[in-house]
C-alpha cells in the first residue's frame, strides 16, 4: 500500500519540493553568513580597523608634515584576514551599491594600500581592476598602468585607503585619465574630513567613503575601545582642520 501511494507523487512534483526547500535554506545560509546589516556597518568597520591594528591612536607625522592624533594603516590587515573579509565585504556592497545607478566598467586603484584590498573586490563584483604605478616602470611591462587594460571612455571606479585634501588622489588619477577612461566615483575606506570630498567635488568627481573618521572615533569610544581623550583629540583635530 505504501508503494502505490508513493507512486502516484510525479517526478517534477519531487524536483519542485526539493528545489523550494533547497531555495530556502540556501537563504537561510545566506543571512548567517552576510551578517547584520547597517546600523551594525559601521561597528563593524570601526571593529575591524582597531582590532587589526590598521588604526593607531598616538601622535604621528603625516605626509603633508602635519601631527596626526591617529594613523591608519591598511597593510595592518594581511595579518588578519578576518578582519581583511570584512572590509572587503563591506566595499563590495558599496561598490554594488553604486554600480546599481552608475556604470562601472572597470576598478582601478595606486599601489599599495588600496591593492591589498582591491583583488578581493574584484574577485566578488567580477570588475576587471587596474593598479597605477607610483613610478614609470622602464622595463619589462612598462608604463604606470597594471592589470586590465583601457579602453576609451571606459567608466573607472577609483578606490584608496583615505582621503585628506585630495591632492594624491588626482595624482593617482591622472594616468586613467590621460588614457581615455573617466573617473567619476572615488571610494575610500575612511574619510579623514580635511576637504578632500568637498575639493574633488568642485571638480566634478563624487567621494564616497565606508566610514568618518569622526564616526569611528565615536563608536570605538562607544564600545569602550578608546579613551574620552582619544576620540576628543580625533574630533578636535578634525575640527581645527
Amino acid at each position: 500500500m505504501g508503494y502505490k501511494h508513493y507512486s502516484t507523487i510525479t517526478f517534477p512534483a519531487i524536483c519542485a519540493t526539493f528545489l523550494l526547500y533547497w531555495t530556502s535554506l540556501k537563504s537561510k545560509i545566506g543571512k548567517s553568513c552576510r551578517g547584520p546589516k547597517m546600523p551594525d556597518k559601521l561597528a563593524k568597520i570601526a571593529e575591524a580597523l582597531y582590532d587589526s591594528g590598521c588604526l593607531k591612536f598616538g601622535s604621528f607625522r603625516i605626509k603633508s608634515g602635519a601631527l596626526s592624533p591617529y594613523y591608519i594603516d591598511l597593510a595592518c590587515l594581511l595579518s588578519s584576514p578576518k578582519n581583511l573579509c570584512t572590509l572587503t565585504d563591506v566595499a563590495v556592497e558599496k561598490i554594488r551599491h553604486l554600480a546599481s545607478t552608475n556604470r562601472i566598467d572597470k576598478l582601478a586603484t595606486i599601489e599599495l594600500k588600496g591593492a591589498l584590498i582591491l583583488p578581493g573586490i574584484g574577485c566578488q563584483t567580477n570588475i576587471p581592476c587596474i593598479i597605477v604605478r607610483k613610478e614609470e616602470k622602464a622595463y619589462g611591462a612598462t608604463g604606470r598602468i597594471a592589470g586590465a587594460g583601457i579602453a576609451k571612455d571606459d567608466q573607472v571606479l577609483f578606490f584608496d585607503d583615505v582621503i585628506s585634501e585630495g591632492l594624491s588622489k588626482l595624482e593617482a588619477i591622472k594616468p586613467l585619465e590621460a588614457l581615455g577612461a573617466k573617473v567619476e566615483n572615488i571610494l575610500v575606506v575612511v574619510d579623514r574630513e580635511q576637504q578632500g570630498k568637498e575639493n574633488l567635488g568642485k571638480l566634478g568627481y563624487k567621494v564616497h567613503a565606508l566610514a568618518r573618521i569622526t564616526e569611528l572615533a565615536q563608536n570605538l569610544l562607544q564600545n569602550r575601545k578608546i579613551a574620552e581623550e582619544q576620540a576628543s583629540a580625533v574630533l578636535n583635530y578634525v575640527r581645527s582642520g
